[in-house]
This record gives C-alpha cells, structure tokens and sequence, in this order.
C-alpha cells in the first residue's frame, strides 16, 4: 500500500518567478507474502495549465529499499510547479526475493498552496 501527504514549501518558492516547491512524503508498506525491492520509479507531474513532465530514474532519493512483509520504507522529497496546483501519480518498479517483477501504483495525489480550491 502506498499513501502519499503533500505540502507547500514557501521558502523554497518564488511567487514572483512563477516557481511552486512541493514536499511529497510516501509511504510504501509491504501488505504482501514476500519481501520486494524498489528499483525504480516513475512519475507524472501535471500543473494547473495541463502541462507534464515526466520523471524516471533508478530508485527513491538515493535508496532501493528492499521491504519485507510487514514492514514499510518512507521519504521524502519534492518538485517545482510553475503554477500554484498541479498533481502527481506514477509506479514504483519491484521486484520480488523470487524474481517477479510488478508496478506498484501510485495513486494521483494533489499539490496546491493551501486553500486553494483549484
């Protein structure tokens, strides 16, 4: 199971230069029989405007946590939007002690300034 929390960043944000940080912290709890390892991602960014970027790259800030059943990894880290909301949604590449390998999915998840209804 995979929850993801968003927040705002205001001090690595510049209003003026149409730059909007976001910290994302997910938690990645393995629910299953047998233990897997992250090793890679793959993220879709959208801003308010519709406009996409797409992120792929081996492992999670540095790390492929391997996860045994039971247990679960967390990070944190975070991206720049060019409007003040946007989300993001994506999957994890895994791969089983047994060699199998699966996506593990990222449910799309809101980023916006706070109160921001948009």
């Amino acid at each position: 199971m995979i929850t993801v929390k968003s927040e705002y960043i205001p001090e690595r944000s510049s209003v003026s230069s149409r730059q909007y940080a976001f910290a994302y912290t997910v938690r990645i709890a393995n629910q299953g029989t047998e233990a897997a390892q992250l090793r890679s991602r793959h993220w879709i960014i959208t801003d308010a405007n519709g406009k996409v970027q797409e992120v792929r790259g081996e492992g999670v800030v540095g790390a492929q946590p391997r996860i045994s059943p039971g247990q679960h990894f967390e990070y944190t880290s975070w991206c720049v939007l060019s409007t003040p909301s946007g989300s993001m949604h994506g999957t994890y590449q895994m791969i089983t002690n047994g060699g199998a390998e699966f996506d593990a999915e990222i449910a799309p998840f809101r980023l916006a300034l706070p109160h921001t209804l948009n």
